[in-house]
């Protein structure tokens, strides 16, 4: 019997069903596209297999070449089979401005950062155990590179911006602001006056700012039973109060790091397991205690269910905007498994490579009062609405060398019908 068949044989917890979208490519992950909850050992929810494909694969030295490619290339663009992409930002900067590519009224060329390696990738998160294991030192170091080497395969290419308060120019009478935008798109912006005084105070961010988005949420989607915010992320890079991540008194801490590389939250695999361990088990949950059966749960989620980002700027966003990624113009594309590896959970977020055809949006100057809406994932897979956007953080080269970066909060939720 095949390692493989070995793993599936033995008994599993919760697996998500494969629910890709109707006449959409496989994806390009491990095993299959299964969760690793399918080679789960004595509870371990599948990250003892995932570390072992995860140091597998740094074996094969196929990420190695990727990286050999980029090193031993001659100065300027490299040639992909996307299109020539670049090392560094000015690089490709340079080039768009050598090219002439010119980007519409409240638009913006620039480059955007995405990943030339299609194999799946692995990221153990800090608070393994693994690290701190003396007889796992040498995997410890093997894996560590291996991270610090996904970044190192990735190549800015050039990209247009689009206004997203002008899609309907676009999409000719389509509403940035209304449920068909995200239902195509996968991407909206909403409104919100909030009344949260200080969004580095966690304990009021999920008092008042919690029940605010879910609000907003049952009122974008009347016919929606119920909306859960289950966690929320603040950015500043300027920041200079304490850091700190404390997962048990439910504070993310303050992220100084935005993350400039294309991607997106949850996929087919993940979008499920997600909510599921939020409603059963309330693992990670930051918002309303939840407290369904497994029974109820999965009732719960026969019927759609969908997930979605908001970010809210503390302030005009001068630097650093976040952009996102229109469904339509990469619904054919596989996207890139990455796995991400707890002691307890086996995440999964997926990566892009790059089409110069992607429908990218911004929100230029985006006011305090202005919500971005990002869809992460939809339970819907017949093709009739949009399944996720992708997105990523940037640099707006046209801003002035002064300008201060991005401060904003973004939460996550679910939404129930």
């Amino acid at each position: 019997m095949s390692q493989m068949e070995n793993r599936v044989s033995a008994q599993a917890p919760f697996v998500p069903p494969l629910e890709r979208t109707a006449g959409a490519p496989e994806p390009i992950a491990a095993n299959g596209g299964l969760s690793y909850l399918s080679f789960d050992r004595d509870g371990d929810a599948g990250t003892a297999a995932a570390l072992e494909d995860a140091l597998a694969q740094i074996a094969e030295r196929e990420g190695q070449a990727v990286l050999d490619l980029i090193e031993n290339s001659p100065p300027g663009p490299i040639e992909t089979r996307w299109g020539p992409g670049f090392r560094r930002y000015a690089e490709c900067l340079e080039y768009i401005r050598a090219q002439n590519i010119e980007a519409p009224e409240g638009g913006l060329a620039l480059p955007l950062r995405y990943t030339i390696y299609e194999r799946p990738s692995y990221s153990v998160v800090s608070s393994n155990a693994l690290w701190w294991d003396p007889e796992r030192v040498e995997d410890a170091r093997a894996l560590a590179k291996d991270e610090r080497d996904n970044v190192r395969r990735c190549l800015y290419f050039p990209q247009v911006m689009r206004d997203a308060r002008r899609i309907g120019e676009y999409h000719p009478g389509l509403s940035p602001t209304s449920r068909e935008c995200m239902d195509r798109l996968g991407v909206a912006l909403a409104h919100c006056e909030s009344a949260c005084t200080n969004f580095y105070d966690a304990a009021e961010v999920e008092r008042v700012f919690y029940p605010e988005m879910e609000k907003l949420l049952l009122e974008f989607y009347p016919d929606a039973t119920d909306a859960l915010v289950y966690n929320h992320d603040v950015f500043d890079k300027d920041y200079e109060g304490d850091r700190t991540e404390d997962q048990e008194n439910r504070n993310p801490g303050v992220n100084a790091a935005y993350a400039n590389l294309v991607h997106n939250d949850l996929n087919d695999n993940s979008g499920r397991v997600r909510c599921r361990e939020l409603l059963t088990r309330n693992l990670r949950n930051f918002g309303r205690e939840q407290n369904y059966t497994e029974a109820e749960a999965d009732e719960k989620m026969s019927r759609r269910f969908l997930s979605i980002n908001l970010a809210k700027p503390m302030e005009t966003v001068e630097q650093n905007p976040f952009v996102l990624c229109a469904w339509p113009s990469f619904a054919d594309q596989p996207y890139i498994n990455n796995y991400r590896i707890y002691d307890d959970r086996v995440g999964e977020t997926t990566r892009f490579t790059y089409r110069p055809e992607h429908e990218w949006y911004w929100f230029p100057r985006q006011q305090p009062n202005e919500v971005s809406m990002l869809k992460c994932y939809d339970s819907i897979t017949d093709g009739s609405v949009s399944r996720w956007s992708f997105h990523t953080a940037c640099i707006d080269h046209t801003a002035p060398e002064d300008a201060r970066c991005r401060k904003n909060v973004v939460v996550r939720s679910f939404v129930f019908f």
